[in-house]
Formats: C-alpha cells, sequence, structure tokens
C-alpha cells in the first residue's frame, strides 16, 4: 500500500515535528555516507533542530574548516574574514579596558598622578574617601561582633565559676549538700578540687537503709559514711 504524500509545511504537532525531524536527518545523513563512499566526495552537512540541538555531518578524514577553506577558494570568497574584525575590535576594546583600570590602580596607589586634572583628583579623592568609609564600616562591625561574642563567652565563664563557688561553699556548710538517691546507694555530686597540679575527685558514699554495702574505702562499716578522693592525671 502506497504512502500518502505529505503536504511540505510546518508540522504544527511538535512531538511529530521533532520524530521527522529525527528520521529525516538519518536519512540524510546516510545518503551523504553513501555519496562519500561511491563517489570519493567531501561532504560536510550542519542540521540545527527547532530545540537548538546541532546536529553535524562530515565525510572521514575531512574537517569542516577543510570543507570551508575550499569553498572560499571555490566561490572566491573570505567567511572569516567578518569574523576575524570582530573579534580584533574586540580584543582592542579588551586592552583599552585593561590599560585604564592599570593605571586607575596607580593612581590609587598614589602614582602618575602628574597627568591628572584638578577635577579628575578631587573625584579621585571623593572615590577614595567613599572606599575608606565603606572599610571602615566593615571593620567596625567586625569589631563588634568579635566584641559581643567575647562578652557571651566571658558571661558564660562567670556563670560557671558561680556555679563552682556555691557549690564549693555549700559543702562546707553541709557536709550532705548535693546527695543524690539510687536505688541502692546515695552518692555526692562529683567535683573537682586542685591539689599540686592535678585534680580531686570526692564522691560522698552513704550506706542504704534497705541494703547494706561496704564503704569505698573497702571496710565493711555499718551507718557510718565515708569520704573517698582520687586523684586524677590532668
Amino acid at each position: 500500500m502506497a504512502r500518502g504524500k505529505i503536504q511540505i509545511k510546518r508540522i504544527e504537532n511538535q512531538t511529530n515535528r521533532q520524530v521527522t525531524y529525527s528520521k529525516r536527518r538519518n536519512g540524510l545523513f546516510k545518503k551523504a555516507h553513501e555519496l562519500t563512499v561511491l563517489c570519493d566526495a567531501k561532504v560536510s552537512i550542519i542540521m540545527i533542530s527547532s530545540t537548538q540541538k546541532l546536529h553535524e555531518y562530515i565525510s572521514p578524514s575531512t574537517t569542516t574548516k577543510q570543507v570551508f577553506d575550499q569553498y572560499q577558494k571555490a566561490v572566491g570568497v573570505d567567511l572569516w574574514q567578518t569574523s576575524y574584525q570582530k573579534m580584533q575590535e574586540h580584543l582592542k576594546k579588551l586592552k583599552e579596558v585593561n590599560r585604564n583600570l592599570k593605571r586607575e590602580i596607580r593612581q590609587r596607589m598614589g602614582e602618575c598622578l602628574n597627568d591628572m586634572s584638578y577635577e579628575h583628583m578631587v573625584n579621585l579623592i571623593e572615590d577614595i574617601d567613599n572606599s575608606l568609609r565603606v572599610i571602615r564600616e566593615r571593620k567596625y562591625k567586625v569589631i563588634t561582633s568579635q566584641i559581643e561574642t567575647g562578652k557571651k563567652k566571658l558571661r558564660n565563664v562567670e556563670e560557671i565559676h558561680k556555679k563552682l563557688v556555691f557549690e564549693y561553699d555549700a559543702r562546707h556548710e553541709d557536709p550532705h549538700y548535693g546527695l543524690v538517691e539510687n536505688e541502692a546507694v546515695d552518692y555526692h555530686s562529683v567535683l573537682g578540687f586542685p591539689n599540686n597540679g592535678s585534680r580531686t575527685i570526692a564522691l560522698r558514699y552513704v550506706p542504704n537503709h534497705h541494703h547494706h554495702h561496704p564503704s569505698l574505702h573497702g571496710g565493711g562499716g555499718c551507718g557510718g559514711s565515708d569520704l573517698t578522693t582520687f586523684a586524677l592525671l590532668e
């Protein structure tokens, strides 16, 4: 059954348009390859889809530039001259910008001032003053942030110091201060005291009323309490 003729116009359905493009592109590249092999021709095909995807076919052992160079010789035109001139103009502008930036940097460092006009020097002073103001503002923000952080750390240290002093004084006033109940044994809270360069840990042991436990000294006293200290290395 023969296929119906397709009317040559833009395919409105995007999916159908992409499918048709893909099939015909592959067919075109196949024909180009056959032409290259059968006729020893140099073929270059560049295709850009509606989605801006680039597809290219180049005959084996040939580059696109070689094909364009041969085209230029055949028709007597220079395809690269316009592009080269644009690149040279762009390069010239970039060099000028680079020179101006270098000169401005030297002027801000106090160099190359002889050729400056009075108005230019006034503007330079204003620019430098504005730059210094921004730098000072940033500097003060950093210093303020560091001071606030230091104050927070200091307040935390003071709170810890007050708590330790309170517990230390409370232990001298009440020997049973800081006891915590356990299912079998009661202990004091653990505290560290300076002891000739090392730390000493003190545990207050109190026997439970319902269970009998030996003291931390290893003795078998009943009803009493012992204070055992252990020296810990720094």
